[in-house]
């Protein structure tokens, strides 16, 4: 067990602009820290298996979830269950910067629409 941030996580990149930090990477959880810069987004899509949670560190998330849209400010979350199709975006000025929570992993789980 250690402490963890940003600055010590793996980091990667997605989309154009988009930043990502594993937090925790086992086999059971996937905590990730990411960044969305103004005007992006991610593609919709589903995960067959994984459940999801998002939470707002800074900024705005619009989240489209199986039709519906959510903004979702700082300090609050947005549950995605296992086989919802849903895809979040940054519509606001300021950089978005969230957590997403996933059991079992997202990654292999992944079902572009």
């Amino acid at each position: 067990m250690a402490v963890t941030s940003n600055k010590l996580a793996e980091h990667y990149t997605w989309g154009n602009q988009c930043d990502g930090w594993h937090l925790v990477k086992s086999e059971n959880l996937s905590v990730i820290q990411e960044r969305v810069p103004s005007g992006c987004s991610e593609s919709r899509h589903f995960h067959t298996k994984a459940e999801q949670f998002f939470f707002i560190l800074s900024g705005i998330a619009t989240m489209e979830l199986e039709g519906k849209t959510f903004r979702v400010k700082p300090n609050e979350g947005i549950h995605i269950p296992a086989g919802s199709r849903h895809q979040l975006s940054n519509q606001h000025e300021i950089d978005l910067v969230f957590t997403v929570t996933s059991t079992p992993p997202s990654h292999g789980d992944r079902i572009e629409i």
